[in-house]
């Protein structure tokens, strides 16, 4: 028997695109342009940077979307991860705030991120950006808009000239194969990802460690936009594992999959340590 359809899929995705909205001024609030934030700021157990705005954006989406999808489990960066969502077909993804460091120190680039999965697979993706005034969201098989207008990756088959975004020391080792124009990097990883599917720039490098939440809305959103996110080696990302962190991740329109794969694999066979 095949799985039983997504209810009422449009409305869910206007509810979600709602509930980000409203999220993101919640965050807006304490966010000052240029200036460190008013928020109350903090450390986790890990060294990584929280502030109030991240856990009050959280709670108030946790209530709101389990509201809308009461059989969805639920993974996010700033709650307690429970392992029922390993066995749940539903589970909504959920980065509060998708680049904390940039929103405690005042740049724009922060971005509020939900996703649904179905088995695993990303079905629904919001990506809001309030300081950027962009909004981005899909449905699988719907295409991708930013605010509300269609959008596509650009149309970039070779890397002298390309546009391409991510950690310095990543874009040094592959200027030493590659000709091509270095983006600065873009702190939120889902930033990256949507400017991407909407041409702003071609591609962009992900350094090990990003988690689910970093990801899987703007993944969609890039796919939806005839773009690619993979593995280091071309794998396809896999989400809801049980440790939900993944390796070396390269994302590009189209055009620029295969030669950015085949730069990486040249760039493995010339410098071996991880990069």
């Amino acid at each position: 028997m095949p799985p039983r359809p997504l209810p009422i899929a449009p409305d869910l995705l206007r509810a979600v695109r709602e509930s980000c909205l409203e999220a993101g001024e919640l965050a807006f609030d304490l966010f000052r342009p240029g200036e460190k934030t008013a928020a109350r700021t903090w450390a986790k157990s890990g060294g990584s940077p929280v502030t109030e705005a991240d856990i009050g954006v959280d709670t108030f989406l946790r209530i709101r979307l389990s509201a809308l999808l009461p059989e969805a489990a639920w993974l996010s960066e700033e709650t307690v991860d429970d392992a029922q969502r390993l066995s749940r077909r539903f589970v909504w993804v959920v980065d509060p705030i998708d680049g904390t460091r940039a929103y405690m120190s005042g740049s724009p680039d922060w971005a509020v991120c939900v996703a649904l999965l179905d088995e695993g697979e990303p079905i629904l993706g919001v990506v809001h950006a309030p300081a950027c005034e962009a909004t981005y969201t899909t449905l699988r098989g719907g295409g991708a808009q930013k605010n509300g207008i269609g959008i596509a990756a650009s149309p970039a088959t070779e890397l002298d000239g390309a546009r391409i975004a991510g950690p310095k020391p990543m874009l040094d080792a592959l200027a030493r194969f590659e000709s091509f124009q270095p983006v600065d990097k873009i702190p939120s990883l889902a930033l990256r990802l949507t400017r991407i599917a909407d041409g702003s720039i071609d591609a962009g490098l992900i350094s090990t460690d990003a988690r689910d939440w970093d990801l899987a809305a703007a993944d969609l959103i890039l796919r939806e936009a005839n773009g690619r996110l993979s593995g280091g080696s071309g794998e396809p990302v896999v989400y809801n594992r049980e440790i939900p962190i993944h390796g070396v991740l390269i994302a590009s329109c189209g055009g620029l999959s295969e030669p950015l794969l085949a730069a990486m694999q040249h760039l493995r066979d010339g410098q071996p340590q991880r990069i």
